[in-house]
Protein backbone atom coordinates (compact mmCIF):
# COMPACT_ATOMS: atom_id res chain seq x y z
CA UNK A 1 0.00 0.00 0.00
CA UNK A 2 1.33 3.34 -0.88
CA UNK A 3 2.05 5.39 2.42
CA UNK A 4 0.99 8.96 2.08
CA UNK A 5 2.85 11.71 2.73
CA UNK A 6 1.14 14.64 1.75
CA UNK A 7 0.06 16.84 4.59
CA UNK A 8 -3.13 18.75 4.70
CA UNK A 9 -2.04 21.19 7.22
CA UNK A 10 0.55 22.60 5.21
CA UNK A 11 0.23 25.76 3.57
CA UNK A 12 1.25 25.20 0.35
CA UNK A 13 -1.31 22.38 0.31
CA UNK A 14 -3.88 25.17 1.49
CA UNK A 15 -2.84 27.27 -1.50
CA UNK A 16 -2.97 24.87 -4.11
CA UNK A 17 -6.41 23.73 -2.44
CA UNK A 18 -7.64 26.97 -2.85
CA UNK A 19 -6.09 27.71 -6.57
CA UNK A 20 -8.12 24.26 -7.66
CA UNK A 21 -11.53 25.07 -6.03
CA UNK A 22 -10.89 28.54 -7.91
CA UNK A 23 -10.35 26.97 -11.02
CA UNK A 24 -13.76 24.43 -10.27
CA UNK A 25 -16.10 27.43 -9.58
CA UNK A 26 -15.54 28.51 -13.51
CA UNK A 27 -15.69 25.17 -14.42
CA UNK A 28 -19.32 25.33 -12.75
CA UNK A 29 -20.46 28.23 -14.82
CA UNK A 30 -19.37 27.14 -17.93
CA UNK A 31 -21.16 23.86 -17.35
CA UNK A 32 -24.12 26.13 -16.40
CA UNK A 33 -24.18 27.68 -19.61
CA UNK A 34 -24.27 24.16 -21.29
CA UNK A 35 -27.39 23.13 -19.11
CA UNK A 36 -29.49 26.39 -19.61
CA UNK A 37 -29.29 25.33 -23.47
CA UNK A 38 -30.76 28.30 -25.36
CA UNK A 39 -31.34 30.17 -22.45
CA UNK A 40 -34.15 31.25 -20.24
CA UNK A 41 -36.84 32.49 -23.09
CA UNK A 42 -36.39 28.89 -25.26
CA UNK A 43 -36.32 26.79 -22.34
CA UNK A 44 -40.09 28.19 -21.49
CA UNK A 45 -41.19 28.27 -24.92
CA UNK A 46 -40.44 24.54 -25.22
CA UNK A 47 -42.15 23.86 -21.84
CA UNK A 48 -45.32 25.48 -22.90
CA UNK A 49 -45.42 23.11 -25.60
CA UNK A 50 -45.74 20.31 -23.01
CA UNK A 51 -42.14 19.14 -23.70
CA UNK A 52 -38.96 17.79 -21.66
CA UNK A 53 -35.82 19.30 -21.31
CA UNK A 54 -32.99 16.93 -23.23
CA UNK A 55 -31.63 16.41 -19.59
CA UNK A 56 -35.03 15.31 -17.87
CA UNK A 57 -35.48 13.37 -20.96
CA UNK A 58 -32.37 11.51 -20.11
CA UNK A 59 -33.22 11.72 -16.61
CA UNK A 60 -36.41 9.34 -16.99
CA UNK A 61 -34.63 6.82 -19.44
CA UNK A 62 -31.54 6.10 -16.92
CA UNK A 63 -32.42 3.65 -14.11
CA UNK A 64 -33.64 5.92 -10.93
CA UNK A 65 -30.16 6.65 -8.59
CA UNK A 66 -27.64 5.44 -11.54
CA UNK A 67 -24.97 7.84 -12.81
CA UNK A 68 -25.18 9.50 -15.98
CA UNK A 69 -21.39 10.23 -17.38
CA UNK A 70 -21.53 12.71 -19.49
CA UNK A 71 -19.25 13.56 -22.25
CA UNK A 72 -17.60 16.82 -23.81
CA UNK A 73 -20.52 18.99 -21.96
CA UNK A 74 -18.39 22.00 -23.16
CA UNK A 75 -18.30 21.39 -26.39
CA UNK A 76 -17.94 25.00 -28.69
CA UNK A 77 -16.49 26.42 -25.96
CA UNK A 78 -14.93 29.36 -27.05
CA UNK A 79 -16.53 29.44 -30.66
CA UNK A 80 -19.69 31.53 -31.73
CA UNK A 81 -22.07 28.38 -30.75
CA UNK A 82 -23.30 27.72 -27.43
CA UNK A 83 -21.56 25.76 -24.95
CA UNK A 84 -22.42 22.13 -24.94
CA UNK A 85 -23.27 22.55 -29.22
CA UNK A 86 -27.06 21.71 -28.63
CA UNK A 87 -26.68 18.63 -28.57
CA UNK A 88 -26.43 16.13 -24.66
CA UNK A 89 -23.97 12.86 -24.77
CA UNK A 90 -23.05 10.37 -22.16
CA UNK A 91 -23.25 7.05 -20.57
CA UNK A 92 -26.36 5.94 -18.79
CA UNK A 93 -27.38 2.90 -17.45
CA UNK A 94 -31.19 1.70 -18.70
CA UNK A 95 -32.54 -1.47 -17.57
CA UNK A 96 -29.17 -2.67 -16.38
CA UNK A 97 -27.56 -1.89 -19.09
CA UNK A 98 -24.71 0.36 -19.90
CA UNK A 99 -25.80 2.61 -23.36
CA UNK A 100 -24.46 5.39 -24.92
CA UNK A 101 -27.16 8.30 -24.95
CA UNK A 102 -27.54 11.15 -27.28
CA UNK A 103 -29.56 13.86 -26.69
CA UNK A 104 -30.93 17.14 -29.33
CA UNK A 105 -31.37 20.17 -26.85
CA UNK A 106 -34.02 21.88 -29.21
CA UNK A 107 -34.07 24.49 -27.34
CA UNK A 108 -30.75 25.93 -29.27
CA UNK A 109 -31.57 26.72 -32.55
CA UNK A 110 -34.44 23.95 -32.78
CA UNK A 111 -31.60 21.57 -31.64
CA UNK A 112 -29.96 22.07 -35.55
CA UNK A 113 -26.47 20.48 -35.88
CA UNK A 114 -23.81 22.95 -35.96
CA UNK A 115 -19.89 22.31 -37.03
CA UNK A 116 -19.41 21.43 -33.18
CA UNK A 117 -22.35 19.45 -32.92
CA UNK A 118 -21.43 17.08 -35.52
CA UNK A 119 -17.90 16.99 -33.71
CA UNK A 120 -19.80 15.78 -30.44
CA UNK A 121 -21.79 13.30 -32.17
CA UNK A 122 -19.11 11.70 -34.17
CA UNK A 123 -17.16 11.08 -30.92
CA UNK A 124 -20.02 9.61 -29.23
CA UNK A 125 -20.72 7.45 -31.95
CA UNK A 126 -17.20 6.18 -31.92
CA UNK A 127 -17.44 5.38 -27.63
CA UNK A 128 -20.26 3.51 -28.76
CA UNK A 129 -18.66 1.30 -31.16
CA UNK A 130 -15.86 0.78 -29.97
CA UNK A 131 -16.81 -0.10 -26.46
CA UNK A 132 -19.94 -2.09 -27.86
CA UNK A 133 -22.15 0.18 -26.10
CA UNK A 134 -25.96 0.11 -27.26
CA UNK A 135 -26.75 3.76 -28.71
CA UNK A 136 -29.90 5.43 -27.73
CA UNK A 137 -30.75 8.83 -29.72
CA UNK A 138 -33.20 11.31 -27.82
CA UNK A 139 -33.88 13.26 -31.32
CA UNK A 140 -35.46 16.43 -31.89
CA UNK A 141 -33.54 18.49 -34.65
CA UNK A 142 -34.07 20.88 -37.15
CA UNK A 143 -31.32 19.00 -38.85
CA UNK A 144 -28.33 20.94 -40.19
CA UNK A 145 -27.31 25.05 -38.73
CA UNK A 146 -28.06 26.18 -42.69
CA UNK A 147 -24.99 28.97 -42.42
CA UNK A 148 -22.63 26.56 -41.73
CA UNK A 149 -23.81 23.61 -44.18
CA UNK A 150 -20.55 23.69 -45.91
CA UNK A 151 -18.76 22.16 -42.20
CA UNK A 152 -21.30 19.48 -41.83
CA UNK A 153 -22.92 18.38 -45.37
CA UNK A 154 -20.02 16.77 -46.33
CA UNK A 155 -18.27 14.95 -43.26
CA UNK A 156 -21.70 14.95 -41.77
CA UNK A 157 -22.56 11.72 -44.06
CA UNK A 158 -20.78 9.86 -41.52
CA UNK A 159 -23.69 9.96 -38.60
CA UNK A 160 -25.56 7.56 -40.97
CA UNK A 161 -22.74 5.38 -42.23
CA UNK A 162 -21.74 5.36 -38.15
CA UNK A 163 -25.20 3.96 -37.30
CA UNK A 164 -25.22 0.70 -40.34
CA UNK A 165 -21.81 0.16 -39.19
CA UNK A 166 -23.17 -0.13 -35.32
CA UNK A 167 -25.87 -2.23 -36.72
CA UNK A 168 -23.53 -4.39 -38.56
CA UNK A 169 -21.38 -5.08 -35.53
CA UNK A 170 -24.23 -6.38 -33.50
CA UNK A 171 -24.76 -3.42 -31.46
CA UNK A 172 -28.33 -2.05 -31.21
CA UNK A 173 -29.53 1.56 -32.06
CA UNK A 174 -32.44 2.95 -30.75
CA UNK A 175 -34.01 6.23 -32.15
CA UNK A 176 -36.83 7.86 -29.74
CA UNK A 177 -38.48 10.81 -31.47
CA UNK A 178 -39.41 13.50 -29.58
CA UNK A 179 -40.17 15.99 -32.80
CA UNK A 180 -38.52 16.98 -35.94
CA UNK A 181 -36.46 15.31 -37.36
CA UNK A 182 -36.28 16.17 -40.92
CA UNK A 183 -34.37 16.07 -43.98
CA UNK A 184 -30.74 14.57 -43.75
CA UNK A 185 -31.99 14.63 -39.45
CA UNK A 186 -34.71 11.52 -40.60
CA UNK A 187 -31.79 8.89 -41.65
CA UNK A 188 -31.16 8.92 -37.75
CA UNK A 189 -34.69 6.83 -36.96
CA UNK A 190 -34.52 5.39 -40.69
CA UNK A 191 -31.10 4.04 -40.09
CA UNK A 192 -31.95 2.53 -36.42
CA UNK A 193 -33.07 -0.83 -35.62
CA UNK A 194 -35.79 0.72 -33.38
CA UNK A 195 -37.39 3.22 -33.46
CA UNK A 196 -40.18 5.37 -31.50
CA UNK A 197 -42.19 8.14 -32.22
CA UNK A 198 -44.07 10.12 -30.12
CA UNK A 199 -47.91 10.75 -31.60
CA UNK A 200 -48.53 14.15 -33.08
CA UNK A 201 -45.02 15.18 -32.08
CA UNK A 202 -42.82 13.26 -34.28
CA UNK A 203 -42.14 14.57 -37.15
CA UNK A 204 -39.96 13.18 -40.12
CA UNK A 205 -39.72 13.77 -43.37
CA UNK A 206 -36.68 14.02 -46.26
CA UNK A 207 -38.63 17.49 -46.83
CA UNK A 208 -41.24 19.54 -45.22
CA UNK A 209 -44.53 20.88 -46.95
CA UNK A 210 -42.93 24.23 -48.33
CA UNK A 211 -39.92 22.28 -49.68
CA UNK A 212 -42.26 19.79 -51.24
CA UNK A 213 -44.65 22.44 -52.63
CA UNK A 214 -42.13 24.51 -54.33
CA UNK A 215 -40.25 20.75 -55.46
CA UNK A 216 -43.62 18.89 -56.42
CA UNK A 217 -46.68 21.25 -56.55
CA UNK A 218 -47.77 18.47 -53.84
CA UNK A 219 -49.99 20.57 -51.01
CA UNK A 220 -49.48 18.40 -47.68
CA UNK A 221 -49.63 18.93 -43.89
CA UNK A 222 -46.89 17.86 -41.92
CA UNK A 223 -49.13 14.95 -40.12
CA UNK A 224 -49.55 13.25 -43.97
CA UNK A 225 -46.29 13.75 -44.75
CA UNK A 226 -44.56 12.59 -41.51
CA UNK A 227 -46.43 12.01 -38.60
CA UNK A 228 -45.78 9.43 -36.12
CA UNK A 229 -49.31 7.90 -37.02
CA UNK A 230 -48.69 7.53 -40.83
CA UNK A 231 -45.30 6.20 -39.96
CA UNK A 232 -46.70 4.14 -37.67
CA UNK A 233 -49.92 3.08 -40.19
CA UNK A 234 -48.45 3.56 -43.26
CA UNK A 235 -45.06 3.91 -43.96
CA UNK A 236 -43.93 1.42 -41.53
CA UNK A 237 -40.73 3.53 -40.30
CA UNK A 238 -42.35 3.59 -36.84
CA UNK A 239 -41.82 0.00 -35.00
CA UNK A 240 -43.80 1.38 -32.00
CA UNK A 241 -46.08 5.01 -31.75
CA UNK A 242 -45.76 6.67 -28.26
CA UNK A 243 -49.12 8.34 -26.47
CA UNK A 244 -46.12 11.47 -24.94
CA UNK A 245 -42.71 11.64 -24.32
CA UNK A 246 -43.24 9.72 -20.76
CA UNK A 247 -44.39 7.03 -22.93
CA UNK A 248 -42.02 6.95 -25.50
CA UNK A 249 -39.44 6.65 -22.42
CA UNK A 250 -40.91 3.78 -21.20
CA UNK A 251 -40.78 2.29 -24.47
CA UNK A 252 -37.37 3.20 -25.11
CA UNK A 253 -36.46 1.42 -21.36
CA UNK A 254 -38.80 -1.77 -22.71
CA UNK A 255 -36.74 -1.97 -25.52
CA UNK A 256 -33.40 -1.85 -23.61
CA UNK A 257 -34.54 -4.19 -21.48
CA UNK A 258 -35.75 -6.83 -23.98
CA UNK A 259 -32.03 -6.91 -26.22
CA UNK A 260 -30.79 -9.51 -23.44
CA UNK A 261 -27.43 -7.76 -23.51
CA UNK A 262 -24.39 -9.15 -21.80
CA UNK A 263 -21.08 -7.74 -21.38
CA UNK A 264 -18.26 -9.20 -23.04
CA UNK A 265 -14.99 -8.11 -20.97
CA UNK A 266 -13.60 -9.08 -17.86
CA UNK A 267 -15.30 -9.47 -14.38
CA UNK A 268 -14.30 -7.39 -11.51
CA UNK A 269 -13.43 -8.42 -8.35
CA UNK A 270 -14.59 -7.42 -5.09
CA UNK A 271 -14.06 -3.33 -4.66
CA UNK A 272 -12.07 -1.91 -1.94
CA UNK A 273 -12.13 2.38 -1.40
CA UNK A 274 -8.87 4.14 -0.95
CA UNK A 275 -7.24 4.48 2.05
CA UNK A 276 -7.14 8.13 1.45
CA UNK A 277 -9.99 10.73 1.14
CA UNK A 278 -10.74 11.69 -3.03
CA UNK A 279 -10.84 15.60 -0.86
CA UNK A 280 -7.69 15.42 -1.00
CA UNK A 281 -6.94 15.50 -4.30
CA UNK A 282 -7.47 19.56 -4.89
CA UNK A 283 -4.34 20.08 -2.74
CA UNK A 284 -1.80 17.84 -4.48
CA UNK A 285 -0.89 19.68 -8.16
CA UNK A 286 0.67 23.05 -7.86
CA UNK A 287 -0.20 26.24 -9.19
CA UNK A 288 3.17 26.75 -11.20
CA UNK A 289 3.05 23.44 -13.11
CA UNK A 290 6.93 23.69 -13.46
CA UNK A 291 6.79 22.76 -9.61
CA UNK A 292 6.63 18.76 -9.82
CA UNK A 293 4.44 17.04 -7.99
CA UNK A 294 4.62 13.31 -6.88
CA UNK A 295 1.61 11.28 -8.90
CA UNK A 296 1.49 8.36 -6.03
CA UNK A 297 -0.52 11.00 -4.24
CA UNK A 298 -3.03 10.83 -6.73
CA UNK A 299 -2.49 7.18 -7.08
CA UNK A 300 -3.08 6.83 -3.70
CA UNK A 301 -6.68 8.42 -4.00
CA UNK A 302 -7.83 6.38 -6.99
CA UNK A 303 -7.11 2.83 -7.05
CA UNK A 304 -8.45 0.43 -4.65
CA UNK A 305 -7.05 0.04 -1.09
CA UNK A 306 -4.29 2.70 -2.05
CA UNK A 307 -2.36 -0.64 -2.88
CA UNK A 308 0.07 -0.20 -5.59
CA UNK A 309 2.48 -2.71 -7.19
CA UNK A 310 5.23 -0.20 -8.76
CA UNK A 311 7.81 -1.64 -11.41
CA UNK A 312 11.04 -0.72 -11.98
CA UNK A 313 11.08 1.63 -9.31
CA UNK A 314 14.81 2.59 -9.20
CA UNK A 315 14.29 2.99 -12.98
CA UNK A 316 13.73 5.74 -14.82
CA UNK A 317 12.41 7.49 -11.69
CA UNK A 318 10.64 10.58 -13.83
CA UNK A 319 7.62 8.07 -14.83
CA UNK A 320 6.27 5.86 -12.02
CA UNK A 321 4.55 2.39 -13.42
CA UNK A 322 2.61 -0.33 -11.77
CA UNK A 323 -0.48 -2.04 -11.05
CA UNK A 324 -3.17 -1.97 -9.30
CA UNK A 325 -7.16 -2.58 -8.89
CA UNK A 326 -10.00 0.36 -9.81
CA UNK A 327 -13.29 -0.50 -8.69
CA UNK A 328 -12.23 -3.93 -9.35
CA UNK A 329 -10.64 -3.84 -12.42
CA UNK A 330 -7.01 -4.90 -12.75
CA UNK A 331 -4.76 -1.78 -14.45
CA UNK A 332 -1.43 -0.48 -15.40
CA UNK A 333 -0.79 3.18 -14.34
CA UNK A 334 1.73 5.41 -15.98
CA UNK A 335 2.56 8.20 -14.13
CA UNK A 336 4.53 11.41 -14.59
CA UNK A 337 6.67 12.16 -11.76
CA UNK A 338 8.98 15.22 -12.96
CA UNK A 339 7.42 16.11 -15.95
CA UNK A 340 10.52 15.61 -18.35
CA UNK A 341 10.65 12.06 -19.98
CA UNK A 342 14.83 10.65 -20.59
CA UNK A 343 15.35 7.54 -22.22
CA UNK A 344 15.05 5.57 -19.07
CA UNK A 345 11.72 6.20 -18.87
CA UNK A 346 11.18 5.85 -22.47
CA UNK A 347 12.33 2.37 -22.58
CA UNK A 348 10.66 1.20 -19.13
CA UNK A 349 7.44 2.27 -20.34
CA UNK A 350 8.09 0.47 -23.38
CA UNK A 351 8.62 -2.68 -21.53
CA UNK A 352 5.81 -1.98 -19.02
CA UNK A 353 3.35 -1.17 -22.13
CA UNK A 354 4.04 -4.70 -23.10
CA UNK A 355 4.00 -6.76 -20.21
CA UNK A 356 0.54 -4.90 -20.06
CA UNK A 357 -0.46 -6.06 -23.00
CA UNK A 358 0.77 -9.72 -22.51
CA UNK A 359 -1.43 -10.37 -19.47
CA UNK A 360 -3.84 -8.08 -21.29
CA UNK A 361 -4.87 -5.31 -18.22
CA UNK A 362 -6.13 -1.64 -18.72
CA UNK A 363 -3.45 0.90 -18.82
CA UNK A 364 -4.31 4.05 -17.61
CA UNK A 365 -2.07 7.14 -17.86
CA UNK A 366 -1.92 10.47 -15.89
CA UNK A 367 -0.05 12.82 -17.95
CA UNK A 368 2.13 15.96 -15.98
CA UNK A 369 4.72 16.07 -18.68
CA UNK A 370 6.94 18.83 -20.53
CA UNK A 371 7.87 15.86 -23.05
CA UNK A 372 10.72 14.31 -23.98
CA UNK A 373 14.56 15.52 -23.20
CA UNK A 374 16.15 18.00 -25.13
CA UNK A 375 20.30 18.78 -25.72
CA UNK A 376 23.53 17.99 -27.24
CA UNK A 377 24.17 14.61 -24.32
CA UNK A 378 20.47 12.99 -24.93
CA UNK A 379 20.41 13.52 -28.46
CA UNK A 380 23.78 11.68 -28.55
CA UNK A 381 22.13 8.86 -26.18
CA UNK A 382 19.33 8.28 -28.31
CA UNK A 383 16.10 9.84 -27.20
CA UNK A 384 15.06 10.26 -30.11
CA UNK A 385 14.41 6.04 -31.05
CA UNK A 386 13.90 5.93 -27.14
CA UNK A 387 10.71 7.64 -27.28
CA UNK A 388 9.96 6.40 -30.76
CA UNK A 389 9.76 3.05 -28.98
CA UNK A 390 7.46 4.49 -26.56
CA UNK A 391 5.29 5.90 -28.41
CA UNK A 392 5.69 2.59 -31.16
CA UNK A 393 4.42 0.36 -27.87
CA UNK A 394 1.69 3.27 -27.07
CA UNK A 395 0.11 3.49 -30.89
CA UNK A 396 0.22 -0.34 -31.35
CA UNK A 397 -1.07 -1.14 -27.92
CA UNK A 398 -4.22 -2.88 -27.98
CA UNK A 399 -5.67 -3.04 -24.29
CA UNK A 400 -7.96 -0.26 -23.36
CA UNK A 401 -6.16 3.24 -22.68
CA UNK A 402 -7.75 5.67 -20.48
CA UNK A 403 -5.79 8.87 -20.14
CA UNK A 404 -6.06 11.53 -17.34
CA UNK A 405 -4.46 14.82 -17.86
CA UNK A 406 -3.41 16.66 -14.56
CA UNK A 407 -0.84 19.09 -15.25
CA UNK A 408 1.23 20.09 -18.06
CA UNK A 409 1.08 18.14 -21.42
CA UNK A 410 3.50 19.53 -23.83
CA UNK A 411 5.16 18.19 -26.69
CA UNK A 412 6.04 14.42 -27.57
CA UNK A 413 4.96 13.66 -24.07
CA UNK A 414 1.26 14.15 -25.15
CA UNK A 415 1.87 11.35 -27.89
CA UNK A 416 3.95 8.98 -25.58
CA UNK A 417 1.26 9.51 -22.32
CA UNK A 418 -1.53 8.69 -24.63
CA UNK A 419 -2.98 11.78 -25.76
CA UNK A 420 -5.97 12.13 -28.28
CA UNK A 421 -4.33 11.21 -31.00
CA UNK A 422 -3.15 8.04 -30.02
CA UNK A 423 -6.73 7.15 -29.53
CA UNK A 424 -7.25 6.59 -25.78
CA UNK A 425 -10.69 4.82 -24.89
CA UNK A 426 -11.47 8.01 -23.10
CA UNK A 427 -9.33 11.31 -22.11
CA UNK A 428 -10.24 13.55 -19.06
CA UNK A 429 -8.98 16.59 -18.33
CA UNK A 430 -8.32 18.54 -14.52
CA UNK A 431 -8.97 22.42 -14.36
CA UNK A 432 -5.14 22.42 -13.68
CA UNK A 433 -4.10 20.88 -17.40
CA UNK A 434 -2.45 22.58 -19.97
CA UNK A 435 -1.18 21.25 -23.69
CA UNK A 436 0.41 22.69 -26.31
CA UNK A 437 3.88 22.21 -28.95
CA UNK A 438 5.50 23.71 -25.61
CA UNK A 439 5.34 25.86 -22.68
CA UNK A 440 4.20 29.44 -23.91
CA UNK A 441 7.40 31.38 -22.69
CA UNK A 442 9.77 28.98 -24.29
CA UNK A 443 7.16 28.72 -27.52
CA UNK A 444 7.67 32.93 -27.49
CA UNK A 445 11.15 32.24 -26.54
CA UNK A 446 12.08 29.89 -29.86
CA UNK A 447 10.25 32.41 -32.19
CA UNK A 448 12.76 35.30 -30.79
CA UNK A 449 15.77 33.25 -31.91
CA UNK A 450 14.86 32.51 -34.98
CA UNK A 451 13.86 36.07 -35.88
CA UNK A 452 16.70 37.72 -34.42
CA UNK A 453 18.74 35.13 -36.49
CA UNK A 454 17.21 36.04 -39.67
CA UNK A 455 17.75 39.61 -38.72
CA UNK A 456 21.25 39.04 -38.59
CA UNK A 457 21.55 37.35 -41.25
CA UNK A 458 19.78 39.95 -43.62
CA UNK A 459 22.42 42.85 -41.84
CA UNK A 460 19.51 44.35 -40.09
CA UNK A 461 19.22 45.55 -36.55
CA UNK A 462 17.05 43.43 -34.51
CA UNK A 463 13.69 45.43 -33.33
CA UNK A 464 13.82 45.07 -29.65
CA UNK A 465 10.83 46.20 -28.71
CA UNK A 466 9.04 44.60 -31.57
CA UNK A 467 10.64 41.61 -30.28
CA UNK A 468 9.07 42.45 -26.60
CA UNK A 469 5.32 42.54 -28.06
CA UNK A 470 5.69 39.56 -29.88
CA UNK A 471 6.76 37.52 -27.08
CA UNK A 472 3.99 38.86 -24.93
CA UNK A 473 1.41 38.40 -27.93
CA UNK A 474 2.76 34.79 -28.52
CA UNK A 475 2.60 34.05 -24.99
CA UNK A 476 -0.77 35.31 -23.97
CA UNK A 477 -2.27 33.59 -27.47
CA UNK A 478 -0.14 29.98 -26.60
CA UNK A 479 -1.21 30.92 -22.53
CA UNK A 480 -5.02 30.79 -23.88
CA UNK A 481 -5.09 27.78 -26.20
CA UNK A 482 -3.31 25.64 -23.77
CA UNK A 483 -5.97 26.08 -20.82
CA UNK A 484 -8.37 23.17 -20.60
CA UNK A 485 -11.91 24.80 -21.52
CA UNK A 486 -10.48 25.55 -24.68
CA UNK A 487 -8.84 21.64 -25.73
CA UNK A 488 -12.13 20.55 -24.15
CA UNK A 489 -14.51 22.87 -26.03
CA UNK A 490 -12.28 21.43 -29.29
CA UNK A 491 -13.18 17.67 -27.87
CA UNK A 492 -9.74 17.34 -27.47
CA UNK A 493 -10.65 15.89 -24.11
CA UNK A 494 -14.57 14.12 -23.33
CA UNK A 495 -14.73 16.11 -19.97
CA UNK A 496 -13.09 18.78 -17.74
CA UNK A 497 -13.55 16.63 -14.49
CA UNK A 498 -13.69 17.52 -10.56
CA UNK A 499 -10.65 15.68 -9.34
CA UNK A 500 -12.31 14.65 -6.47
CA UNK A 501 -14.27 12.33 -9.34
CA UNK A 502 -11.53 11.04 -10.77
CA UNK A 503 -11.88 7.52 -9.56
CA UNK A 504 -15.67 7.22 -9.93
CA UNK A 505 -15.57 8.20 -13.81
CA UNK A 506 -12.31 5.74 -14.51
CA UNK A 507 -14.60 3.26 -12.60
CA UNK A 508 -17.50 4.26 -14.86
CA UNK A 509 -15.38 3.95 -18.02
CA UNK A 510 -13.67 0.71 -17.36
CA UNK A 511 -17.16 -1.07 -16.57
CA UNK A 512 -17.90 0.30 -20.08
CA UNK A 513 -15.11 -1.08 -21.99
CA UNK A 514 -15.58 -4.24 -20.67
CA UNK A 515 -18.74 -4.45 -22.52
CA UNK A 516 -16.98 -5.07 -25.42
CA UNK A 517 -14.94 -8.39 -25.48
CA UNK A 518 -11.26 -8.56 -24.60
CA UNK A 519 -9.07 -7.05 -27.46
CA UNK A 520 -6.77 -9.22 -29.40
CA UNK A 521 -3.39 -8.99 -28.84
CA UNK A 522 -1.41 -6.51 -30.13
CA UNK A 523 1.61 -6.95 -32.73
CA UNK A 524 3.96 -4.24 -32.07
CA UNK A 525 5.96 -2.38 -35.56
CA UNK A 526 9.88 -2.30 -35.47
CA UNK A 527 11.38 -1.21 -32.20
CA UNK A 528 14.80 0.61 -32.95
CA UNK A 529 17.73 -1.07 -30.84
Amino acid sequence: MIISRLDPGADDYARRREAMLAKLAELDAEHAKAVAGGGAKYVERHRRRGKLLARERIELLVDPDSPFLELSPLAAWGSDFPVGASVVTGIGVIEGVECLISANDPTVRGGASNPWTLRKTLRAADIAFENRLPYVNLVESGGADLPTQKEIFIPGGRIFRDLTRLSAAGIPTIALVFGNSTAGGAYVPGMSDYTVMVRERAKVFLGGPPLVKMATGEESDDESLGGAEMHARVSGLADYLAADEHDALRIGRRVVGSLHWRKQGAEPYPVREPAYPAEELLGIVPEDLKVPFDPREVIARVVDGSAFEEFKPLYGASLVTGWARLHGYPVGVLANARGVLFSEEAQKATQFIQLANQTRTPLVFLQNTTGYMVGKEYEQGGIIKHGAMMINAVSNSTVPHLTVVMGASYGAGNYGMCGRAYGPRFLFSWPSAKSAVMGPAQLAGVLSIVGRAAAGARGQVYDEEADAAMRAMVEAQVEAESLPFFLSGRLYDDGVIDPRDTRTVLGLCLSAVNSAPVPEPAGFGVFRP
